[in-house]
């Protein structure tokens, strides 16, 4: 048995918290938000994030982070919240953790302002603290309600991996490992830019074709710059990469998938965010992509044009056809014919 903290009280956090208690570990949740953690203790639900899923009584809710990081002394701390709320969650944990904290990060985006993914922003706001990572194609609906998932959990100490791994699997929640956290970020925060261009082409009636074309082309993008950062090529065809950009593209569980289908009916992208109700990560990390692509010079025109309907409201027709009537190119760089 372990004893965790999860620091968030959002749909992935509760399921993430499920999961760990159907394990026999000591689960406590923290939630920033006064009224997030009233609601939960009163009614051990998320009515808005996860309906349906109850919060067993043995796991304890808690606004006070003192609580919950330094009294409770965690052999793990879960950094559940927001992408965007992560430097600031993790800066609020000085002098709260001991020396060598594990904080494993399942948050996915990358920071626009710095370009840091969610381990680097843990690193430099608790540096004596030892960061993972968690991810794959894994929607809270399904996890928390017992639907058999596989992630991976990446981290540079590969015993520490082997220890979350084992914390973490059971019979519905398969857990793999990797040296690759980069990769794994990479892959995390990117699939959710591509699963808005899926979502805007099923919003102007796009068949399957374009998914496909949408899934395997923007794999193809994400894939190039994150080797280019130092990521492994073999990471963006497994779960963190392929695997979640698949279902984040397909599922109507994807609150990236749905703003984008909104987008793709006319609508704005305030005006869609306002509808899914969630946060849409892919919106918060399509400038931060766009941004990576230049600093790397890698070609990324999926992730260009998203941010063209997101950020300069070009109808997404137009920029589907900008798509299509690029300059014609081989597949597969490095092929015979350029040897």
């Amino acid at each position: 048995m372990a004893k965790v903290t999860v620091l968030g009280g959002g749909g992935w956090s509760i399921a993430l918290a499920v999961v760990l208690n159907d394990n026999g570990n000591d689960v406590t949740i923290w939630s920033a938000l006064d009224r997030e953690v009233n609601d939960l203790k009163e009614t051990r639900e998320n009515k808005k994030s996860l309906p349906g899923i109850k919060i067993d009584e043995k796991i304890q809710v808690t606004g006070d982070l003192n609580l919950a990081v330094k009294e409770n002394n965690p052999d793990l701390i879960v950094m559940g919240v927001a992408s965007s709320f992560v430097r600031q969650t993790a800066a609020r944990l000085k002098g709260l953790t001991k020396p060598g904290q594990v904080i494993m990060n399942v948050a996915k985006g990358i920071e626009e302002a710095t370009l840091d993914t969610m381990t680097d922003m843990i690193e430099e706001e608790v540096p004596d603290a030892i960061t993972a990572v968690l991810s794959g194609p894994s929607h809270a609906e399904e996890v928390a309600k017992h639907v058999p998932t596989s992630v991976v959990v990446g981290c540079k100490d590969q015993e520490i991996a082997k220890k979350i791994q084992a914390i973490f699997a059971n019979d519905v929640f398969r857990v793999y490992t990797s040296d690759d956290m980069l990769g794994i970020q990479v892959g995390a925060a990117l699939k959710n830019v591509i699963a808005l261009a899926a979502g805007c082409a099923d919003g102007i009636d796009c068949g399957d074709n374009t998914k496909a074309a949408l899934i395997t082309r923007g794999m193809a993008e994400i894939a190039e710059l994150g080797v280019a950062m130092g990521g492994n090529m073999l990471t963006f065809s497994g779960l963190s990469g392929m695997g979640d950009l698949i279902v984040t593209c397909a599922s109507m569980h994807s609150r990236n998938r749905r703003a984008g289908i909104l987008m793709g009916q006319g609508k704005t992208m305030k005006e869609a965010m306002d509808e899914v109700e969630m946060v849409v990560e892919g919106v918060y990390s399509a400038k931060a992509a766009y941004k990576l692509a230049q600093k790397y010079q890698v070609s990324m025109p999926i992730v260009e044009e998203v941010n063209n309907v997101l950020f300069a409201d070009k109808p997404v027709k137009d920029a589907l056809n900008d798509l299509m009537n690029r300059d014609l190119k081989a597949e597969i760089k490095r092929g015979l014919w350029e040897k």
